[in-house]
């Protein structure tokens, strides 16, 4: 049975995307069989791993149950990962999927049927807290909160954390915080560490002991279509990412 996990935050730029795509890479690099589901009609995990931003079919299909999720699996470049892939027209699954039954459990439907396929299964929401991210909160076991260390970073948390806890009241009542991971870090500014020391102190042992350093080669792979893994295995972006998946898997 898989562990499904989804990569969150309804703020853009914070890393959820990047998260997503080497997160799940490097499980599959340690030999977990792992599959990536984009749920962001940017499609950026898409992207990120290789594939064309409008392949077909694509979660989309899924979820309006033109396809099953079998047929829109695809293959990577790491032997154990997967893609269910996103398209720009998921952006209208949203008013799609408002009169149709059990909407908000739509990929968790479609989910049982690979479920058994992978050990991990890891969701890239998109930055919002709408219909497609109810259906991921839903599907999920757990949740990892990208954070930046930036200013703001705490805004919106609360509206955060209360959404998780109205899916968990409502419609999924195992859902918990896997973790939180602190991005964009800068060891060298004060703001930096300020934010780490305030997130700390609201998510206490939640927080990953891993940071993700700003890092130029992480911030060039998405457009090579490669995880840092395979982009720099060498650059301290591939390093923070396998030190962030032990951390996962001991969890």
């Amino acid at each position: 049975m898989a562990k499904i996990i989804a990569i969150m935050n309804q703020k853009g730029g914070v890393g959820k995307t990047t998260t997503a795509v080497n997160l799940s890479s490097c499980l599959a690099a340690a030999e977990h069989k792992t599959c990536l589901i984009d749920m962001d009609p940017q499609a950026n995990s898409t992207s990120g791993i290789g594939l064309e931003r409008d392949i077909e079919p694509s979660i989309y299909d899924v979820l309006l149950g033109n396809k099953s999720i079998h047929e829109a699996i695809q293959s990577t470049e790491l032997d154990y990962l997967n893609i269910v892939p996103s398209s720009i027209s998921l952006v209208g699954a949203e008013i799609e999927l408002v009169n149709m039954m059990s909407r908000e459990s739509r990929l968790k439907s479609a989910l049982t049927h690979i479920n058994n396929d992978y050990e991990y299964i890891i969701i890239d929401c998109p930055p919002s807290l709408g219909i497609l991210t109810i259906n991921t909160l839903t599907a999920s076991n757990s949740i990892i909160i990208p954070i930046q260390c930036e200013y703001y970073a705490l805004e919106g948390l609360s509206q955060l954390v209360n959404t998780i806890n109205l899916v968990k009241e409502n419609l999924n009542p195992l859902l918990k915080i896997e973790g939180v991971l602190l991005t964009m870090y800068d060891g060298r500014l004060n703001l930096s560490r300020q934010v780490s020391e305030e997130v700390r102190k609201y998510f206490n042992e939640k927080v990953y002991e891993t940071v993700k350093s700003r890092n130029v080669r992480l911030s060039e792979a998405p457009s090579f279509g490669k995880p840092i893994i395979l982009y720099d295995i060498l650059s301290t972006g591939a390093e923070n990412y396998m030190s962030l998946t032990k951390e996962v898997l001991a969890q």
